[in-house]
């Protein structure tokens, strides 16, 4: 209900945003919010040549291409005016992102068709750990640990075995193999769900622990620092782990305390101890390697890890082949089933999907985004924040909303401000230790069709806001 009624604020006061700067002149065209193109320049106005400065028509007409840029510099927008037709058209400004209809086509080409390719590779996999009887042995180990923080999940339950796989992925900066692993979560979760409409416990703690992202690599983030030349590509990675831990200690708390777990546990208590020596031992360890073993090691980690849970699950199956003989099907019809559930899963989560994607594609071209967004970085800047960290805000502020968005923010910032700046760093930070809140509610919960997400968007948003205040304290700090 909440999410509903937040997706229905943000398209109907986006869209009487674009229609009233219209009828008042604040825009030339509508058409841009509807056909436009991400990075394409705006049509601002059309005018007749002879009502151009007369340095303007001159440049004009002088020009083999009947057009005249100016205004090029790399922080302000240009603006370019082109001859055509007996008229004038003149542009200024980009597109922040793609229009109504744009965003349909590329929801299902760019981003669920290789989903579901995803889906269908990964969810085979699934099937051949589950039939081999790789998942029910993974869960008993873990059932101890999990019985604590996911209560009302039964005891060797093959959802522990999902989750497993999703926070492991989430932690090596898998973000390929982590959205399969956790739809098949929130499936097996919907099975012993007693509501089927609303979310249940354990589906909110997973869809909660999921918003931190905590992540030990983050491959991503290093490649684009090194593309943006970075004097040290992998210098974020501490601050990346830290405030995705904070982040996911805050939500297993915030959700815990609600959910009445015992947090005193002895199992829990080791299971913390445990995961925290094992990221200090790690960080000790690659805090020891010079520049050239850090890159290479953050390079590969992730990749191995991937194919050291491929060539497990398949080895795995073939050693335990007459268990697939004892279901009637083989290793390679089991994998054909299981992806082919996830072709389904990901034909199911595409109105989801698309329709969260056209609300913020509205919600960023109407400008309400980016009216919101100089509010708070003015508002910040006089209640004596550095300007290095109002600058960065941005990517913290569209980050729920749209990945891509987000990141092309962080680029963007890293360009202008540099790599190793307070700004570049911070950007880098809030892009890897926060989740795209919007789309993931969606897709996890829309594979599952439940209606009522409960407390979860409100839990998750604000595990997303201490993830910017630890981001900007640890940034602070470190560098």
């Amino acid at each position: 209900m909440v999410l509903s009624r937040f997706w229905l604020v943000i398209f109907i006061s986006s869209l009487a945003f674009i229609v009233l700067g219209f009828f008042l002149g604040n825009s030339y065209s509508v058409d841009s919010v509807l056909n436009g193109k991400k990075d394409d320049p705006i049509l601002i106005s059309e005018k007749y040549l002879n009502e151009l400065p007369k340095f303007l028509q001159d440049s004009i007409q002088k020009n083999d291409e009947k057009s005249f840029t100016i205004n090029r510099d790399t922080l302000n927008a240009d603006t370019t005016y082109v001859y055509k037709n007996q008229t004038v058209k003149i542009y200024s400004g980009i597109q922040k992102t793609d229009g109504l209809l744009p965003t349909c086509k590329n929801s299902l080409f760019d981003l669920i068709l290789p989903l579901m390719a995803y889906l269908a590779f990964f969810c085979g996999l699934m099937e051949l750990l589950i039939v081999s009887g790789a998942a029910e042995k993974l869960a008993k180990q873990l059932s101890p640990i999990f019985a604590k923080v996911f209560p009302t999940v039964p005891k060797n339950h093959e959802s522990i075995s999902y989750m497993t796989l999703n926070f492991a992925a989430n932690f090596l900066g898998l973000d390929s193999a982590a959205t399969p692993f956790g739809l098949k979560a929130m499936q097996s979760l919907q099975e012993i769900n007693p509501d089927k409409d609303k979310a249940s416990d354990a589906q909110i703690m997973f869809m909660c622990l999921h918003a931190a992202g905590l992540t030990l690599i983050p491959t991503s983030i290093i490649g684009y620092r090194a593309a943006e030349n970075a004097a040290n590509p992998a210098d974020v990675m501490l601050p990346c782990i830290v405030t995705s831990f904070i982040g996911t200690i805050a939500a297993l708390i915030i959700v815990g305390i609600r959910q009445k777990i015992n947090f005193f546990s002895a199992t829990l208590l080791v299971a913390l101890m445990t995961v925290i020596a094992a990221i200090v031992g790690l960080l000790f360890y690659i805090n020891g390697l010079d520049l050239v073993g850090k890159n290479f090691f953050t390079a590969n980690l992730s990749g191995l890890m991937l194919v050291g849970i491929i060539g497990f699950t398949l080895v795995f199956s073939f050693v335990n082949e007459k268990k697939f003989a004892e279901k009637s099907t083989t290793v390679f019809d089991a994998f054909v089933s299981g992806a082919n559930n996830g072709l389904q899963t990901g034909v199911k989560i595409f109105p989801y999907v698309m329709g969260m994607l056209v609300a913020i594609s509205f919600f960023r071209n109407s400008g309400l985004f980016e009216i919101m967004s100089n509010g708070i970085a003015f508002t910040f800047s006089h209640l004596g924040v550095a300007k290095e960290i109002t600058d960065s805000l941005p990517v913290a502020m569209l980050r729920p909303f749209s990945s891509g968005g987000s990141r092309g923010f962080m680029i963007d910032a890293m360009r202008n401000f540099g790599p190793d700046s307070l700004t570049g760093r911070l950007s880098c930070i809030f892009q890897c230790s926060a989740e795209t809140t919007f789309y993931v509610i969606a897709v996890y919960f829309g594979s599952v069709n439940i209606k009522n997400t409960r407390y979860t968007l409100g839990t998750m948003l604000l595990v997303d806001l201490i993830c910017v205040i630890t981001a900007i304290f640890v940034a602070s700090w470190f560098f």
